[in-house]
């Protein structure tokens, strides 16, 4: 059964990763997976807990109660307190998104110069994704890319260095990517801790391609011709007013920032501080409605139980599977037994690290960080695997930036692709190289930083 488990989930893992060539969606995938792999388990359980003379029908019957009533609902537990904070967060941004919230940032980018342009882009998607999350921030961008930019092909290139500075604005911040989110909600890495320590290598990871990318640019971009359409029923954004779409857009982004430091303050679970910001926010577009009254068509109204309707359900059930069938895999013992296998293979968790951010372009990253923090489990004697370990840290990163190596290897990637019709041969060929650089880039920072630099403020 141990060998069956760790075939299934590779099966699995693989139809993930191929879910456009097979065309069966990978939430699908993740919550057959989870079903099998928890079936097998309850009974692979009774021969890893008793040993053969002692399995008799109690024994067996105190194990898969032990199973059911205890590591499944532990594992139930630990995948919700992540699950919530992303239907809260999520719920947030698209209320800003319908009200028109980040067209305050938007309209504000008037300049012509390529490079001045790929410049300010990518510092506002550096950090707009710290705050938000990469595929919205990304959406932001390339929308407004569309706006500024006639020539499509001119387009790829702008894209491309804003899916690799949303990944790297999102590595550093508590909020800013799933993996990371992981990582803080678990208690592995803390807000005092992530930002300063990942923020340089972040940094080196966005810049050194961009001033890359920005030597194939040169020149002032044509004025685009915006054609008006006629006539056309008005937007949610366009029947609000400034001051309701301001009041809307700095509400939703104090909500996201307060979170870590409601953590901090409280120690209570991060989606406890989103479900605060949700409710004021609630409260205030219901009120907002009502002073408007008949002004605005009820069916026009953006009201929360409306927009909740918009959150992307695939992708929480998708999480919900693979971390749900992750955490089989671990209390089966299997995590536990590969990464004793890495260690005495390598050892080193800086290239363990690396190996694991290279993968991440390959694969969904959030199996991998699943899996390696059940592999690693906290442990307060070893400096590298304590709260705020350099291991921890050092996989916040990885795991984030190391996607955008390839153009399918993160959720920003697999947006833009999407949108702007980018190939992965012309991504592979233009982009994948300066990435990497990036990315080892940003590495190299964390690691001198982590060797030199931290151990004189300790």
């Amino acid at each position: 059964m141990y060998l069956l488990m760790i075939i299934l989930f590779v099966l699995g893992y693989i139809a993930i990763a191929t879910e456009h060539q097979i065309h069966v969606n990978k939430a699908a995938t993740a919550l057959i997976m989870c079903s099998v792999l928890w079936t097998i388990y309850i009974f692979y359980a009774p021969e890893l807990y008793t040993s053969p003379l002692d399995q008799n029908h109690a024994a067996i019957q105190k194990t898969t109660e032990y199973v059911t009533h205890h590591e499944l609902i532990e594992g139930v537990g630990e995948v919700a307190e992540i699950l919530f904070f992303l239907m809260g967060a999520m719920t947030i941004v698209e209320l800003i998104d319908v009200h028109g919230g980040f067209n305050i940032i938007t309209r504000r980018i008037t300049t012509r110069n390529k490079r001045t342009l790929l410049f300010i882009l990518t510092g506002i998607t550096f950090i707009m994704s710290a705050v938000l999350d990469n595929l919205t921030t990304t959406i932001v961008i390339v929308m407004l890319l569309r706006k500024l930019i006639q020539d499509q092909k001119e387009r790829w290139y702008y894209a491309a260095v804003v899916i690799l500075a949303a990944n790297a604005g999102g590595a550093f911040s508590p909020i800013g990517d799933v993996t990371t989110i992981m990582l803080w909600v678990k208690g592995n890495v803390t807000t005092g801790h992530l930002i300063p320590e990942l923020i340089l290598p972040s940094l080196a990871a966005a810049l050194v391609p961009m001033f890359i990318m920005s030597r194939k640019l040169n020149g002032t971009l044509e004025t685009v011709s915006n054609t008006e359409e006629s006539a056309h029923e008005p937007t949610v954004a366009e029947m609000v007013t400034n001051r309701e779409r301001n009041i809307i857009f700095y509400l939703g982004i104090g909500a996201l920032v307060f979170v870590p430091i409601f953590k901090a303050i409280t120690h209570l679970p991060p989606y406890i501080g989103v479900a605060l910001g949700l409710g004021i926010l609630w409260v205030y577009t219901e009120l907002m409605y009502h002073e408007k009254g008949d002004s605005i068509k009820e069916e026009k109204k953006a009201r929360i139980q409306k927009v909740v309707k918009r959150i992307d359900m695939t992708t929480i059930l998708f999480f919900l599977g693979i971390l749900m069938a992750v955490n089989a895999l671990s209390f089966a013992g299997i995590l536990q037994d590969l990464s004793k296998a890495l260690d005495e293979a390598i050892g080193n968790i800086y290239v363990i690290n690396i190996i694991i951010g290279v993968l991440s372009s390959i694969v969904d990253n959030v199996p991998l960080v699943a899996g390696a923090m059940k592999m690693y489990a906290l442990d307060p004697a070893n400096a590298y695997f304590a709260v705020d370990g350099a291991f921890w840290l050092f996989l916040a990163y990885c795991a984030g930036v190391g996607g955008s190596i390839l153009i399918v290897g993160s959720a920003a990637g697999v947006v833009v692709m999407g949108l702007e019709k980018v190939s992965f041969g012309w991504y592979l060929k233009e982009v994948s190289l300066i990435a990497l650089i990036g990315y080892l880039a940003g590495a190299l920072v964390f690691i001198l930083q982590d060797s030199y630099i931290m151990p004189l403020f300790n």
